[in-house]
């Protein structure tokens, strides 16, 4: 005797298993759906960040440059410093993402 036939015997068909299952294998794909878009909406979100960041930095070095030109601003090396700090941490910036990049593109990840 299968299972098939101790189910039949209780009344239960495999239409129903098939429609329980069906609807499992639906709710379960709906979960992955609104979790797989909430996952875009972060990554969107970071990508955003990451730019305001980077525009913010750009904006900042640019004004510390100018400032440097006028020759009564007084700036006492701070403006140096500060711009030599901007560049180094841009450079870490740019050689991250840059490894990420690769390691993105190789399957390293």
């Amino acid at each position: 005797m299968t299972i098939s036939d101790i189910l039949t015997t209780w009344g239960i068909s495999a239409a129903f298993f098939s429609a329980l299952f069906g609807i499992l294998v639906f709710f379960f794909k709906r979960y992955l759906d609104k979790k797989e878009a909430r996952e875009k909406r972060v990554e969107q979100c970071i990508l955003y960040i990451l730019k305001d960041s980077r525009a913010n930095n750009v904006l900042a070095v640019a004004t510390a440059k100018a400032v440097q030109r006028i020759p009564d601003a007084h700036c006492n090396g701070d403006m140096t410093r500060a711009l030599e700090t901007a560049e180094k941490i841009q450079n870490e910036e740019k050689d991250f993402f840059f490894d990420q990049g690769i390691d993105h593109i190789f399957g390293s990840h």
